[in-house]
């Protein structure tokens, strides 16, 4: 299969990579070539084209010939990109929602009509949050007989002198100044930035960390095909923790745009190395946590899963010098795409695919060095607790 990778920056570059190793026939698109290659590494051979991601013609050009296109690029352009496949008459994947044309439900759900006509399989949110995520929901859907509530919970920090980007500092502008969707009581609302603050416990070494609401694309395509009454995703960490302090002081608003200091760009695996020798950047570490409650054989029941991945210096020693987040979401859409259902025409998140297919994705990133465990609890009263505290 030839797959083209558009958006060659710290995720997009590690997957076209992680896609060559899988056996596929790989070649990348970015509006900066020499910048991809400095992602990509000097001495990779994956050819690299100049592509405009706001310009149709520019993406069906540089794409012509490929049998999937792999959106890496940020999700402003999911629209235009998701246009070019259907020109191609290609499969297409992404790894996150833009959810400003309807901010509850993906954008890109709107397209399904068009690729059942061509008889194509488009996956969406195909990442490690959303994605995984978005994964863990839907086994333990499987498992209940209702499902009442999910929560999702990440953790994101980084040991570092300065801001450093752990992935898109495009996403991660758009994630701090979004406000947080939530789902209570059957019903889509906005939730306050940065809001509901509560203490959730981690598992070691991390523990217990404050969470806040933040504005994650779990919440634009789950209560769309799981039946569920709440769902909300909170995010703790030193990064979030530096977002919510900007906030308080007024320096995060939409209307001023990306501030370079506060939102740098994403640097290169060579100066990641570079800042790490340095002591410049000193850690970092990204894990998940999905807790869903609803009723087994009529007890209410929760299903937790914990997704631990690896850390910087662990990352490092395998010789990809990427941040944790990045990392994560390379590996998963590698995954996405390894399994992918070219059977299966439309447009599908993660936890609409089939069972079979998500079972195998979740078992390929037990393999890849993705920790997934999963704990059922019982709950005896409505009041009791379940590691949230």
């Amino acid at each position: 299969m030839r797959i083209f990778v558009l958006g060659t920056g710290a995720t997009g570059s590690l997957l076209a990579r992680l896609l060559v190793r899988q056996g596929y026939q790989v070649s990348c698109g970015d509006k900066d070539p020499d910048r991809a290659h400095r992602f990509l590494g000097e001495q990779d051979q994956i050819p690299v084209q100049q592509v405009n991601a706001r310009n149709l013609w520019s993406i069906v050009k540089a794409a012509r010939g490929h049998h999937l296109i792999v959106n890496a690029a940020p999700a402003v352009f999911n629209e235009i990109i998701l246009r070019a496949a259907l020109r191609l008459r290609s499969h297409y994947l992404d790894t996150s929602s833009h959810l400003t044309r309807h901010p509850f439900k993906a954008e890109q759900l709107r397209f399904d009509r068009r690729f059942l006509e061509k008889h194509r399989a488009a996956v969406i949110n195909a990442g490690a949050a959303p994605g995984l995520t978005n994964l863990l929901v839907a086994r333990s859907a499987e498992m209940l007989d209702a499902i009442e509530a999910v929560q999702v919970r990440l953790y994101e920090s980084t040991t570092s002198d300065d801001p450093v980007s752990q992935w898109s500092h495009e996403g991660s502008f758009d994630e701090a100044v979004a406000r947080p969707r939530i789902y209570r009581d059957g019903r889509f609302h906005f939730g306050k930035r940065f809001g509901e603050r509560e203490v959730f416990r981690f598992p070691p070494p991390i523990g217990r960390v404050a969470v806040v609401l933040a504005a994650q694309d779990e919440v634009g395509t789950l209560p769309h095909f799981l039946r569920m009454r709440e769902l909300d995703v909170k995010i703790g960490g030193n990064e979030i923790e530096r977002l919510r302090r900007w906030h308080r002081e007024g320096k995060l608003v939409k209307s001023r745009g990306l501030v370079a200091k506060r939102f740098p760009k994403t640097p290169s695996p060579r100066l990641v190395a570079k800042l790490i020798r340095r002591g410049v950047l000193r850690s970092a570490r990204f894990a998940a946590a999905v807790l869903v409650q609803g009723l087994q054989d009529g007890q209410r029941t929760v299903i937790r899963w914990d997704a631990t991945f690896p850390t910087l210096s662990q990352i490092r020693r395998r010789g990809m010098p990427a941040s944790p987040i990045s990392w994560a979401t390379a590996h998963l859409a590698a995954l996405f795409v390894k399994h992918l259902p070219r059977e299966l025409a439309g447009v599908h998140p993660p936890e609409a695919l089939p069972a079979k297919t998500r079972q195998a994705i979740l078992a390929d990133a037990r393999a890849s060095g993705i920790r997934l465990v999963k704990r059922i609890i019982r709950l005896k009263r409505p009041d009791d607790e379940h590691d949230v505290e």
